[in-house]
C-alpha cells in the first residue's frame, strides 16, 4: 500500500514539474533582481576604472609611491621573515600590488555604494520597460503560433487552389516573423 501512495506522490510531483516547465516557456524571464545585478556589476566596473585612474593620478607624486613601497615591504618582512633572495622580492611586489588592488577595490566599492539609489531607480525603470517589451513578444508569438496552426489545419482539407493561397499566406506570415526583443 505504501508503494502505491509513493507512486501517486511521485506521479503528482512529476506532473506538476512537467506542467511548470511547459508554462515557463511563456513566462517573462525579466526580473528586477537580475536588472539590479547587471547595474551593480556595471557600476562596480566603472568604479574600478575610476579607482585605477585615481591611483595613477596619485602615483604621479612620489609620496604615494613611497608609501605603497614602504607598506609593501613592512607586510612582506612581517609575514615572510624566513624568505630570502628572489622570493623576498616577489613577496614584496605581491604586497605592493595587493595594496594597490585594495585601494582600487575600496574606491570601486565606495563608488558603487554612493550610486545605490541611482541603481535602484534604473533597475525599476529598465525592468518595467523590458517586461512590457517581452510581454508583447510573448503575446505576438502565441498569435503567430495560432495562425500557423490555422493555416496547417486548413491545408489538410483544402483544394489545390486553396493550398496555393494558403502557401502565399504562409510566406507572408514568415516575412512578418516576430523578432526576439533585445533584452540584454
Amino acid at each position: 500500500m505504501d508503494l502505491t501512495i509513493n507512486n501517486r506522490i511521485n506521479h503528482q510531483t512529476a506532473f506538476k514539474n512537467g506542467s511548470q516547465s511547459q508554462k515557463q516557456g511563456s513566462e517573462n524571464p525579466i526580473t528586477r533582481k537580475g536588472e539590479a545585478a547587471k547595474l551593480v556589476l556595471a557600476t562596480f566596473g566603472t568604479g574600478i576604472g575610476f579607482g585605477a585612474k585615481a591611483l595613477f593620478d596619485l602615483l604621479d607624486g612620489d609620496f604615494i609611491v613611497d608609501t605603497f613601497i614602504e607598506s609593501g615591504e613592512k607586510i612582506a618582512n612581517k609575514n615572510f621573515k624566513n624568505t630570502k633572495g628572489p622570493k623576498k622580492v616577489i613577496v614584496k611586489i605581491g604586497a605592493i600590488l595587493g595594496l594597490a588592488g585594495l585601494f582600487v577595490g575600496g574606491l570601486a566599492s565606495l563608488y558603487t555604494i554612493l550610486s545605490a539609489p541611482k541603481i535602484s531607480y534604473e533597475s525599476k525603470v529598465k525592468t518595467f520597460e523590458k517586461t512590457k517589451e517581452f510581454d508583447a513578444y510573448i503575446k505576438t508569438n502565441e498569435i503567430e503560433k495560432n495562425l500557423y496552426e490555422q493555416i496547417n489545419n486548413k491545408a489538410k482539407e483544402a483544394s489545390k487552389e486553396e493550398k496555393e493561397e494558403l502557401k502565399n499566406q504562409y510566406l507572408l506570415l514568415k516575412k512578418a516573423k516576430n523578432n526576439t526583443p533585445d533584452i540584454q
